[in-house]
């Protein structure tokens, strides 16, 4: 019960690794709000049946990371209901794959709007919460394209360097609250994005890795337990690879 009777806000929480986030810190204790982009009787079934696992509550936010708007009007919903966010989990995002002399500079800006600018808008206000009762944790999920420069990632691998940089800054503007800010960078991982990727590519990434096999969400999750709780509270400023020895 490494978060029992925290309150904690994930993104992304209805497939891949943010929905094994949301079984993970919940098995664990935590009362979650579980941000989505779209109400699904699926999505809600898996809610209802997780919750019937645990102990904390799992409320359900719907918006879209694209319109500030409907980002304002979540965080509202968010702290009509809680006065306390103890964690923050930024795992929302779409990805993205072509060449630079390929990629129209709309379409970066459409990804830095949702990787980028919706997350610290995200943040900006779930992080005031924080800095007044001097305790949190912030988790931004970034990638290692952000950290490699690889082909064919120009607008992805952009934005997650750009939140790479973000959480070294947050980190060091947030420290003197005892709020930490950390991020993750997963390598290929079994998730509907390693489904989208060109197979050839993905395969060398593969073969890349020490390990020479794809990470299993509950691997990226395992990690983001340990930055949630107080196991991590030391560690801030951090971009933590989950790579499993990916070299580069």
């Amino acid at each position: 019960m490494l978060l029992k009777d925290k309150v904690v806000v994930v993104t992304g929480a209805n497939r891949g690794i943010g929905k094994s986030i949301l079984e993970l810190f919940h098995a664990e204790g935590a009362s979650i709000f579980a941000c989505a982009r779209t109400q699904t009787e699926n999505f809600e079934a898996d809610l209802k049946k997780i919750a019937s696992k645990g102990q904390g509550f799992i409320k359900p936010i719907y918006f879209d990371f694209s319109e500030p708007d409907q980002i304002k009007d979540a965080i509202q919903k968010i702290t009509s209901h809680s006065k306390v966010i103890d964690v923050l989990v930024n795992n929302a995002g779409i990805a993205s794959g072509s060449l630079f002399q390929m990629t129209p500079v709309s379409k970066v800006k459409e990804i830095f709007e949702i990787n980028f600018f919706a997350q610290l808008q995200f943040s900006q206000s779930l992080a005031r919460l924080m800095t007044r009762a001097k305790s949190g944790s912030i988790i931004n999920m970034a990638s290692v394209s952000g950290l490699l420069g690889d082909s064919g990632t120009l607008s992805y691998g952009s934005s997650k360097a750009a939140l790479i940089y973000a959480t070294k800054t947050m980190a060091r503007e947030l420290g003197e609250f005892n709020v930490r800010v950390n991020a993750i960078a997963p390598s290929v991982t079994k998730t509907d994005m390693f489904n989208q990727m060109e197979s050839g590519a993905r395969d060398k990434m593969i073969m890349s890795t020490a390990l020479r096999r794809p990470a299993e969400v509950i691997e990226v999750a395992n990690v983001a337990l340990f930055l949630a709780s107080d196991l991590s509270s030391y560690v801030t400023g951090q971009t933590l690879r989950v790579d499993g020895g990916l070299s580069g």
